[in-house]
């Protein structure tokens, strides 16, 4: 440290290791915690709807951010950058959420294991989870946050960089406002009064095979592409065209479907679910190769992580003198009794789901390894790479296929068995995806000087807080549109259910495994053979001319899970994003065009998904919602859909 100074967030970049600490007047602050439990429901509210739709997530921490600070100077007329920093933690944490629950539990609807969510069960899962992805992450602050320059967090620093430049919080406060009301208005439009198509298809026959073409209406899958930028929307969007311009024109000139018995024509309406209900397999074979390829990549990853967990594990146990303030976590007395309440309630959850003690006591230490191996890998990866980028989907479909393997060698089958697979890989896919933005969370908070033990009791407020409306989100969802099937809904309510890609991955499985069904192994195996080609053709093609564009194996197997309409929707904002990036001529300006997509994007995902979720309501309760129609709904979809695009291309640009 240098004697004499003290951290100043109006000054540029500064290391807070290198100046002398002086607790933050106004941090952990009642208002700072209540604004980030509000803001953290509404981003998880987000997310759980995104990534039912879409099988992607989004981060909270920048629009979160943006949104404090216009709350707190434009409303409130305060605010400090320590207390915007909480607020984005504890949104962060419970946004985090999302992703691990809705990647797994849909999993037992879908499976018909579960007719609907059970409150307790999901709620507990999603806390438990999440409370080990925040405690094990602890003891690896130091070594991988403050002391490893090679692991960057990315997130973590532009978080930082919205943070420093408080002053524009709030025009971007107004832009995030602004997005959320045009996106919730735009659904509102499509689902609520009908008066817009959800979306523009079309089918053709060629040859004796059909062809599907198809685009939604959607600002926030447009905004998803913008995101996560043209190189994964494009990947995404080359995963739909295997299946739908490769797959389904095969099978439909090779296959006959029946639907009640009788033979399905050609140009049936009908023939296009039966079809997607074949090709998704596909995607199950790609995702499976892409889960096992990214831990082989990760491989000296996985084993540096796990080396820093015990060595800091280890160097915590030897500790004699307290730290400064400064590098102060959570003391070791709170760490080591919320851990064992943790895995005690976890213990509880798997006996109450199973109703077996001794099935139980297997479960739970097989997801105490996997979720203290797997927090380790996501904590040193999402340095490397960012949380965007962590193989979440691959470390949990490793999860199941470990616990599966385990359970079934102890003799266990059915509907138990499928349940204490998918009750470890809930918890350990929760705690991974926590553990990454924790990681980020605490280097924002390095950077701008913030105190590590309050940031990491506002993690756990963040995680306790979202865990409770995680099942009544679902069940509404579910009630209202339908989680992978719309088969339990009314004739009326049915055609609009959410996809939960990843969720039917894990259903899939476990009916294989554990049930009666027969799996298509012939397309589960095609479906491998082309992720193996695509890993082929990134490893020995593009990685070695060092190309900018590379074949990343899990956005294209989520591509070939979803339909047609849902991965043109996210190329097209991929291709904004790459427009508004050849508009700027320097780094600097660009990275500016992009923050102020990113807050328009996030604003319109969060619009939709509120608005889809307040739909939900009168559909849950079969109340017939009005169709417009008209010969100018399509027309309508069509200006709707250039206005966001436009909106999207000028925020891209902008210098400013």
């Amino acid at each position: 440290m240098i004697p004499g100074r003290v951290y100043n967030p109006q000054m540029p970049f500064q290391d807070p290791g290198d100046l002398v600490y002086e607790a933050p007047a106004r941090e952990f602050t009642v208002l700072a915690v209540v604004l980030g439990i509000l803001v953290g429901l509404v981003m998880s509210l987000a997310n759980v709807y995104l990534g039912l739709f879409a099988g992607m997530t989004v981060s909270a921490s920048i629009p979160a951010a943006v949104i404090s600070m216009g709350l707190l100077k434009g409303v409130f007329r305060r605010g400090t950058i320590h207390e915007n920093n909480i607020v984005q933690t504890i949104a962060s944490a419970g946004e985090s959420l999302a992703a691990g629950i809705i990647f797994t539990m849909p999993a037992l609807v879908i499976a018909g294991v579960w007719s609907n969510f059970d409150f307790w069960t999901t709620t507990l899962v999603s806390m438990t989870g999440g409370m080990l992805g925040v405690l094990f992450m602890i003891p690896l602050r130091r070594p991988m946050i403050v002391e490893d320059p090679d692991l960057i967090y990315p997130e973590g620093v532009a978080c930082a960089k919205v943070l420093r430049a408080g002053e524009a919080g709030g025009a971007g406060m107004k832009m995030v406002f602004g997005a959320l009301g045009l996106g919730a208005f735009i659904k509102v439009l499509i689902d609520g009064i009908g008066a817009m198509t959800a979306g523009l298809s079309t089918a053709f026959t060629v040859a004796g095979s059909r062809v599907f073409l198809g685009i939604m209406a959607s600002p926030a899958l447009v905004a998803v592409g913008f995101i996560v930028g043209f190189n994964i929307a494009a990947l995404v969007f080359l995963g739909g065209a295997i299946s739908w311009f490769g797959a389904a024109p095969y099978l439909t000139a090779t296959t006959e479907y029946f639907a009640d018995g009788t033979l399905v024509a050609l140009d049936s309406p009908a023939l296009e679910g039966l079809v997607k209900a074949d090709v998704r397999f596909l995607g199950v074979g790609a995702m499976i190769v892409g889960g096992l390829w990214s831990i082989i990549q990760i491989r000296k990853g996985i084993a540096q992580g796990v080396r820093e967990t015990f060595g800091s594990y280890r160097a915590a146990m030897d500790e004699v003198e307290p730290p400064p303030p400064s590098d102060q976590d959570m003391d070791r007395r709170w760490l080591l009794l919320l851990m064992a309440a943790t895995m005690m309630v976890v213990l509880f959850l798997y006996h109450r789901v199973t109703d077996n003690i001794a099935i139980s006591a297997l479960a739970t230490p097989l997801m105490v390894v996997c979720s203290f191996f797997f927090v380790a890998v996501a904590s040193y990866i999402v340095g490397l790479v960012g949380s965007s980028n962590s193989p979440v989907s691959g470390m949990t479909i490793c999860s199941v296929l470990l616990t599966s393997g385990v359970i079934a060698l102890f003799g266990y089958s059915g509907e138990i068995a499928i349940l204490a697979t998918m009750g470890v890989a809930g918890v350990v896919c929760c705690a991974t995806c926590t553990s990454g933005d924790v990681c980020q969370d605490l280097k924002t908070g390095h950077i701008v000087g913030a105190t590590p033990v309050r940031q990491q009791w506002a993690e756990v407020i963040g995680v306790f807080s979202a865990s409770f409306v995680m099942a009544p989100v679902l069940t509404l969802l579910h009630n209202g549109y339908g989680i992978g099937t719309d088969a339990h809904l009314d004739l009326a309510h049915q055609g609009k259910a959410l996809e939960a890609p990843q969720a039917q991955l894990f259903a899939s499985l476990m009916d294989g495994f554990f049930g009666e069904t027969q799996l298509p192994w012939n397309l589960i195996a095609a479906g491998a053979v082309v992720g193996l080609i695509i890993i082929l053709i990134d490893q020995l093609v593009l990685l070695p001319r060092r190309s900018k564009f590379r074949m990343f194996l899990m956005p294209v197997a989520v591509g070939m899970y979803l339909p047609l309409g849902l991965s043109t929707a996210i190329l097209v904002g991929g291709i904004i994003a790459w427009i508004a990036g050849r508009a700027h001529l320097d780094l600097e300006s660009r990275e500016r065009g992009h923050e102020k997509g990113v807050l328009l994007s996030s604003g319109l995902i969060a619009g939709e998904a509120i608005a889809g979720v307040l739909i939900a309501i009168p559909m849950a309760a079969k109340i017939t919602l009005p169709e417009l129609g008209g010969v100018f709904s399509p027309w309508l979809t069509l200006a709707a859909m250039a206005f966001v695009a436009t909106l999207l291309i000028r925020a891209g640009t902008a210098k400013n």
